[in-house]
This record gives C-alpha cells, sequence and structure tokens, in this order.
C-alpha cells in the first residue's frame, strides 16, 4: 500500500519517540522474544522513490504480532510459516513481536503503526482492547489483518480475518465418533484453556452430541492444553473405578497425558482396543501415533495461514476488494485406520 511522504516524515521525526515505545515488555514477562527492527533507520536508508513508506526497494513493511511460539509445535508451525514466507525475497520488510499478554501485544501494535508499517498483522492473545489501536492503525493508513484469532472489534477497522472454524472441528470429530457406532459411550472429555475460541468450539460440538446421542460424559475438566494435567485427571477417574471407552482431548498434548495414565494402568487404546484416543492440532508425533494404531482420531487445526494473508495482501495491493472479511481455512480430521505415511508427511505440525 502507497503511504504519503508525510507518514514518513512524521516517522522520522519522532526518532527518540519510538525507540522509547519499544520497551513494551518487562523481564517478568512471558513475552517470548521480540525481533522488532528500529524502523525510523530502516525509512532513513529508504532509497526506492515515489511515495511510498514501505522499506529500501520498495518493500511492503509488515508488523507481525503473534502468541509465544515455544507455547505449542502448533504455534512453532505458525511462526516458522510466517517467517519462511514473509521475507525480503517475496517483497517483505517484515518485523516480529511476540507476547502472550495482551497489553505487550498492544503496545508493540502502537509501535508498529508509528513506525510506518504499511501491513499490521495480529494474533491476538486476547479479543478485547482492541479498538483504539486498530482505529489508530486505520487513522496512518496502516491496513490490519487478523490471523488465528477473531477479535471483539468493528469489522471496518481491518481488513479481514483467516481463521480456522472450532466449532466445525469439534463437529468434524463427534460426527466420526458417532460413526463408529460404539454400543455405549462413556467419555472422559478433557477440555483446553477455558474461554479461547478452540475450547469454546471443540466443546460445545462434543455437549450438543452427548445431549442429543444421550452419551455420557464421565467427567469434563480443562487440562489447559497440558499433558501432566489431563494424565492427573485421567488417572483420577481410572482411581475412582469409573468406566470410560473414550478420551476426547481438546489438543494432542492432553490426549498425550491421557495416554501416559492409560499405559501406567496397563489400559490398551487405540484401534481395536478398550480406549478411544481423540485429539486436534496434527502435530506430526500425533499423527505418527495414528499410523501406529495407538490412537484413533486426530483434527487439524491448521497453522500454516501466511498463504493466506499474502493473497489478501496482493488483492488489497491490486485494488480488489474482498469477497468476504473472514476466511475459513480448510481442514480436516484423520482416522488411524486410513491414515497414510504421505498424509502424516503433508499435514503433520513440527
Amino acid at each position: 500500500m502507497k503511504k504519503k511522504i508525510i507518514s514518513m516524515l512524521l516517522a522520522a521525526c519522532m526518532c527518540i519517540s519510538l525507540t522509547a515505545c519499544g520497551g513494551g515488555s518487562s523481564n517478568d514477562s512471558s513475552e517470548a522474544s521480540s525481533t522488532t527492527d528500529d524502523a525510523t533507520e530502516a525509512a532513513a536508508q529508504d532509497d526506492s522513490t515515489g511515495d511510498s513508506g514501505s522499506a529500501s526497494g520498495g518493500l511492503l513493511k509488515v508488523g507481525i504480532i503473534n502468541n509465544d511460539p515455544n507455547e505449542s509445535g502448533y504455534r512453532t508451525a505458525n511462526d516458522a510459516n510466517l517467517k519462511e514466507n514473509f521475507t525480503e525475497e517475496n517483497g517483505y520488510d517484515a518485523q516480529f513481536a511476540y507476547s502472550k499478554k495482551n497489553d505487550e501485544q498492544i503496545a508493540s501494535a502502537q509501535k508498529f503503526i508509528q513506525d510506518g508499517v504499511d501491513y499490521l498483522l495480529i494474533s491476538a492473545a486476547d479479543t478485547a482492547g482492541w479498538d483504539s489501536v486498530l482505529q489508530d492503525a486505520q487513522d496512518q493508513g496502516t491496513r490490519v489483518i487478523l490471523f488465528d484469532r477473531v477479535i471483539d472489534a468493528d469489522e471496518a477497522l481491518y481488513e479481514a480475518a483467516i481463521v480456522s472454524d472450532m466449532e466445525k472441528e469439534g463437529e468434524t470429530a463427534v460426527q466420526w465418533l458417532k460413526d463408529q457406532g460404539l454400543d455405549e459411550y462413556n467419555i472422559i472429555h478433557l477440555q483446553g484453556q477455558m474461554g479461547t475460541a478452540a475450547q469454546v468450539g471443540r466443546s460445545a460440538a462434543m455437549e450438543k452430541a452427548a445431549e442429543d446421542e444421550g452419551w455420557n460424559i464421565v467427567t469434563q475438566q480443562t487440562g489447559d492444553w497440558n499433558a501432566d494435567n489431563a494424565q492427573q485427571i485421567v488417572q483420577s477417574v481410572i482411581d475412582s473405578k469409573d468406566s470410560f471407552n473414550v478420551i476426547y482431548a481438546e489438543n494432542d498434548d492432553m490426549a498425550k497425558g491421557a495416554v501416559a495414565a492409560l499405559d501406567k494402568a496397563n489400559i490398551s487404546h487405540g484401534v481395536d482396543k478398550d480406549v478411544i484416543i481423540m485429539g486436534f492440532d496434527c502435530n506430526k508425533w500425533a499423527l505418527e501415533e495414528l499410523l501406529n494404531k495407538n490412537w484413533n482420531y486426530d483434527g487439524q487445526c491448521n497453522p500454516f495461514q501466511s498463504e493466506y494473508i499474502m493473497e489478501v495482501i496482493d488483492k488489497l495491493e491490486n485494488g480488489e476488494t474482498l469477497a468476504e472479511k473472514k476466511i475459513i481455512m480448510e481442514e480436516k480430521g484423520f482416522d488411524a485406520s486410513t491414515i497414510t505415511q504421505e498424509e502424516v508427511d503433508q499435514y503433520g505440525v513440527g
């Protein structure tokens, strides 16, 4: 997107204040890292012509705000995918900032806007609190694209949101479970971090199916995406002597923890075994568990979003109007009875 000359001059004049704005995080922060560059220096070295506010050589300046890349295999793959594609070779001057705290992400967004980025890409830590900074971006001519997560803000303040349909992920999984035609369904439901889009969508699908089909939820507790927490929950059910034959874990790590508890108790699991194991996110190691028949089902949550984002940017740069504000990525579920090594290699994360 072409920027006005005045935006460049304003960014250069605010050099000292921008340096101060960069210290948005503290030592006790959960921020993983920040590799944001000094945009003012980049602007000073800009040898491009015309009224573009992008970096030297006519590169589009992009500020990318993401969650901690060490949070999960999904997040690591998501970050790697963005870094692989938002490169100078592909026409971008990309700067990255990471945090699991909403206020730190917002501070990074404000700095990117002051730096004069053309596009601001955001995977928000929290859905609330973004209206003001998005309005600032719009006022400065910075276009905003959301990825991975939506936020509670006026849709007019951002160009597009590239997201997964978490409820559909859950519906696909519970339909697969229904199709297994078990004589009875006694389910341990391991929920993710409460209130997150993935937890809400995947839980809603299971809760509705259980009510409609008369399935028995033996226990429904949050494992907070954590394998150790999930292991403790399943171990407590085993100790209580309650009968169960399905574990519906809302991510792969919790499924792994559940399996650890089963193994400790010598309870078989997987294809044609005592307990059906279901996970989400399609980590490569998890899909290998399916391939080895130790698990039964894994639902995809697509971390490879940069191609979708770049397509949106190309359309905007060409003056095209987007057909839809929310762009739902294609995703699928995998069955241990049919999965192939080729699918493991193609869709496995990490």
